[in-house]
Order: C-alpha cells, then sequence, then structure tokens
C-alpha cells in the first residue's frame, strides 16, 4: 500500500498531465483559428445555437430538439469540411488524453485505473532501475547480428540460430502485441547470455506502454517477498507487494533456479504460480535449467504444472554479452 505522501505524488502526476494536454489542445485550438478564422466565428455560432436552443426547450417548444439537432448537424460538417480545406484531421483540436480509459484521472468508475495501478507498482518495485534498462533492451534495439547461420539447432527441420531467433523474436512480438486479449503463460530456457531477459525486458517494455501491470523480479527477489508474507515479516508495503505478485497482468521471474532450495521454497513457488492460474493471469520465466534440470530442481506438482501450461521456448548458443564485448573492443 502507498503511504500518503507517495499517493499525493502519483495524483500530482495525474494533474500535470492534464495540465499539459489541456495546455497542448489550447496551442492547436490557436493554430487552427489561426489559419482558419472562419471556423472560430463558426465554433462561437455553435455555441450560441446551443443557448438558443435550449432556451426554447425551456420555454416547452416541442419541436426545439429536433431542430437543433438538423442545425448542430449542418455545422459540424460544414465546421470538418473546413479543417480538411486546412488540412486539419477531424479530431485535431479535441481534448487528447495520456490515457484514454480514465482520461487522466487515475479512475474509471471509481476504481484504479491500470495505469494508476502500473504506477503504484513502479513505485513499490523502484522500477525506475528496471525502466533504464527498457530503455535500451526492448523490441525497437533488436537485432539479429549475434545469431549464427552456421549453426543448426535443430537437427529434424534443419533450422539454424539465426532462422530460429527470428521466429523467436517475432512470436514474442506477437505475445505483446495480443496480450490484452490472449495472455498466456512462456519459460525461456537456455545458458547464460543466450538472450532469455533481453526478450523479457522487450515483452514488459511494450506491455508497461500500453499501461499493463507487470511486475519484474529475479528469483531471489521473489522468494524473499513471499518469505515475508510467510512469516509475516514486513510492512504493510511488503503486504502490497505480495498481493501485487498475485494479482499483476504479468509476472516476470528471472533466472529462476539461482535461489536457494527448500521445501519451503518449493511450497510457495507452487501456491504462486497456481494461484496465477487460477485467475488466468499471465508468467513468464527465464531459466538457465534444462526439463530435466527444471524436474530435479523442483517438485513433480511445480514441474507439471510449468510443462503443461507454459509455452516452452529455449534458446541455443553461446554468450551473446562476449560476442558483443568482442565486437566493441574490435571497434
Amino acid at each position: 500500500m502507498l503511504n500518503n505522501s507517495q499517493y499525493d505524488a502519483l495524483m500530482r502526476d495525474y494533474q500535470k498531465r492534464q495540465l499539459k494536454n489541456r495546455r497542448r489542445q489550447e496551442e492547436r485550438v490557436r493554430e487552427v483559428y489561426e489559419k482558419i478564422p472562419e471556423l472560430a466565428q463558426l465554433d462561437g455560432e455553435l455555441g450560441g445555437i446551443s443557448l438558443a436552443y435550449a432556451k426554447k426547450l425551456l420555454d416547452g417548444d416541442g419541436e426545439a430538439l429536433t431542430a437543433f439537432r438538423l442545425k448542430i448537424g449542418e455545422l459540424k460538417g460544414k465546421r470538418e469540411e473546413l479543417l480538411a480545406l486546412g488540412g486539419f484531421a477531424p479530431d485535431y483540436m479535441e481534448q487528447t488524453y495520456t490515457c484514454r480509459t480514465c482520461r487522466d484521472t487515475g479512475y474509471v468508475e471509481g476504481k484504479k485505473c491500470q495505469c494508476l495501478r502500473q504506477a503504484e507498482i513502479a513505485v513499490l518495485y523502484g522500477q525506475s532501475n528496471l525502466n533504464y534498462v527498457l530503455a535500451r533492451e526492448n523490441f525497437d534495439m533488436v537485432t539479429c547480428e549475434y545469431y549464427d547461420r552456421e549453426l543448426i539447432v535443430n537437427e529434424k527441420s534443419g533450422i539454424n540460430q539465426l532462422d530460429y531467433m527470428k521466429a523467436v523474436i517475432k512470436e514474442c512480438q506477437i505475445y505483446a502485441e495480443n496480450f490484452r486479449e490472449k495472455g498466456g503463460n512462456i519459460l525461456f530456457c537456455g545458458k547464460a547470455g543466450t538472450g532469455k531477459t533481453f526478450l523479457t525486458n522487450c515483452i514488459a517494455k511494450a506491455l508497461l506502454d500500453e499501461a499493463e501491470a507487470v511486475i519484474y523480479l529475479t528469483a531471489p527477489e521473489l522468494f524473499q517477498v513471499l518469505s515475508d508474507k510467510r512469516f509475516d515479516r514486513g510492512t504493510a508495503d511488503r503486504e502490497e507487494r505480495y498481493q501485487g505478485i498475485l494479482d499483476c497482468d504479468l509476472l516476470i521471474i528471472d533466472d529462476l533456479g539461482t535461489e536457494l532450495g527448500s521445501s519451503l521454497v518449493n511450497s510457495d513457488l507452487f501456491y504462486c504460480l497456481n494461484s496465477r492460474m487460477l485467475k488466468g493471469l499471465a508468467t513468464i520465466i527465464s531459466t538457465n535449467l534444462s526439463m530435466n534440470g527444471i524436474r530435479d530442481h523442483y517438485s513433480e506438482r511445480i514441474s507439471s504444472r510449468i510443462f503443461d501450461s507454459y509455452r516452452i521456448i529455449p534458446l541455443f548458443g553461446g554468450d551473446i554479452r562476449i560476442k558483443k564485448k568482442r565486437k566493441e573492443r574490435k571497434m
């Protein structure tokens, strides 16, 4: 739960959004009126007509509403024509919003908007650090220059690493584009440096841009939060973090298998994954463990949950980070 100062700071950000967008609208209106003075006169006429017909309605004129609608329709048609002739879109002068769902208020029908939920999560999880990473690791920064056309990753199909990774990247983009409608779970597995974390970051950035509630945690961080809850340690902030793990739209667990194993860890992981599945919420896991390694490291019910309910995407090849460093040294 955010404290009062944190919540007030978020609400000030929303007020800044509203002010910024109002000023933008005012600038656009001035721009259009300067270029099309006739439109300013027309808008003034629209306001006057509205008042005139409102008075007629109050005076009991039963036909005033029909006449009003016809007149307004006529003037709006002329308005759109003038905008088009001036090279402007029909909605160019309309109010714009950073979040159309809540119109930059943070709330929809008394409930927190998706964008406010994400803003709260950003505060609670210190996602400013993640945002710094996502500025460098996103779909716009994807390059395939470090993948090997000579490396065959599937003998049966004969596909090489380069073509395979192009297909994987495309699949991740489609996953992000269709997330709100389809969601789904993904397990990225492979050796260190094959691109697992990079791909999860690309997906996270795409969803954060759409105001989806995304939580990114390394496995040790995840189990620390779950352990604090189990033993009732910590503050209300930790309780909110725990609920965020169970309720966010997408939970990303990076480097699963690097945590210290125990029966309690197994129990916490199963509860977390199973709770999210029952709610229809998506989870992405990355791990250096192989399929057999997952079976050996975790309980049967955890491995079976993952194998049955996750799209498993293995990544192949050498450490891309080493290849990048070698290239940088040559430059």
